[in-house]
């Protein structure tokens, strides 16, 4: 048995996409350059921001990883004795081992469970609610996630109508994009109005999950939020002395819109997918596909065949409920051996 070359468990399986590798060989190639952000690259991809968002005040910071985009992003928005409303099933609920509240010195997550994934208007309110006096952490951010955990999408109403209701409880709007790109590409819509115009403040904004190595971008559309957040960056080891190896790369990935095409053919192999998984019997899918996730109800027997089979996944909710990630690289090929053995172990 040949194992799959190709996985379902997570679009961080996938490799660098060539546009970025090309990139990071030219950049490599291009002798001894300033350091610390001060390279050509890095100043180009801070200017590349403000046009691909239509503003100019955006502010464009490099870290590492997802999780430090996330926790750092929430450090400048909530003082320790502060909170962020946040789904149940967010990325910095369950899968960031406390980074938000480390980062912050202390600030709290107020987490609510709501269907798909998605917040609601009246549990957002409910939760800015939820706690007066100065006995208690007092909310001061809503992190929504697009897409959410779940693969499911808010639609530009709906992020404008959360962001207002956070308005009112003078809340600022911070967005987990790990997955932007699959939002925007899955929305037809202008990352703007997709961002700022939607209310958000700050975007964490991720190509990792997209084709590339590493390098999340931290974006502020308000300006006075990032005042001394390079004072953060470098506090919590997240500055890259050799920037360009970061931003290089992203350039890349903006040019020519090379960030969603990418996105939209994840987003196509997990629409095939789960049009192929939708006539198996005993196979249910759990959420509507709206990116590159497919959730889908498999019994245990099923999965063990599969895994046998060498294909690998996560089961993500209870003892059936699986996930299914469709990269920037899965082929239609891949995606046909998954449902053609799927419908063999079933």
């Amino acid at each position: 048995m040949t194992e799959p070359a190709q996985q379902f468990a997570s679009d961080n399986q996938a490799g660098i996409c060539p546009e970025a590798l090309a990139a990071l060989v030219a950049a490599n190639a291009g002798g001894h350059v300033p350091s610390y952000g001060d390279d050509g690259w890095t100043v180009a991809l801070r200017e590349r921001m403000c046009r691909l968002f239509e503003t100019d005040t955006a502010q464009t910071f490099l870290v590492f990883n997802g999780t430090a985009a996330n926790a750092l992003a929430l450090s400048a928005l909530c003082r320790p004795f502060e909170a962020t409303i946040c789904h149940a099933f967010s990325h910095i609920e369950t899968d960031e081992a406390g980074a938000p509240e480390v980062f912050s010195g202390g600030a709290k997550l107020l987490t609510v469970d709501t269907p798909g994934g998605k917040l609601t208007l009246d549990a957002v309110d409910a939760a800015a609610r939820r706690y007066e006096g100065f006995h208690h952490v007092k909310a001061r951010a809503l992190s929504l996630t697009q897409s959410t955990e779940l693969g499911t999408i808010y639609s530009l109403a709906e992020l404008g109508a959360l962001s207002a209701v956070a308005r009112r409880h003078g809340l600022r709007v911070h967005m987990d994009g790990a997955r932007f790109a699959n939002a925007v590409a899955a929305l037809g819509c202008a990352p703007a109005d997709a961002s700022w115009r939607a209310g958000v403040d700050v975007l964490s904004f991720g190509l990792t999950k997209n084709g590339l190595a590493l390098g999340e971008a931290i974006v502020f559309f308000d300006a006075a939020l990032a005042e001394s957040f390079a004072w953060r960056v470098k506090q919590m080891g997240q500055l890259a002395s050799k920037m360009r190896f970061l931003a290089a790369p992203w350039l890349a990935m903006l040019e020519d819109d090379t960030w969603l095409r990418h996105a939209r053919h994840a987003n196509a192999m997990a629409a095939r997918l789960a049009a192929g998984l939708a006539p198996v019997a005993g196979v249910r899918l759990l959420h509507t596909v709206e990116a590159n996730a497919v959730f889908a109800d498999l019994p245990v027997a099923v999965q063990a065949r599969l895994r046998a089979k060498g294909w690998r996944f996560y089961t993500f909710l209870g003892e059936t409920g699986c996930r299914l990630m469709c990269a920037w690289d899965t082929t239609p090929e891949t995606v046909d051996r998954f449902v053609a053995d799927i419908a063999l172990s079933a």
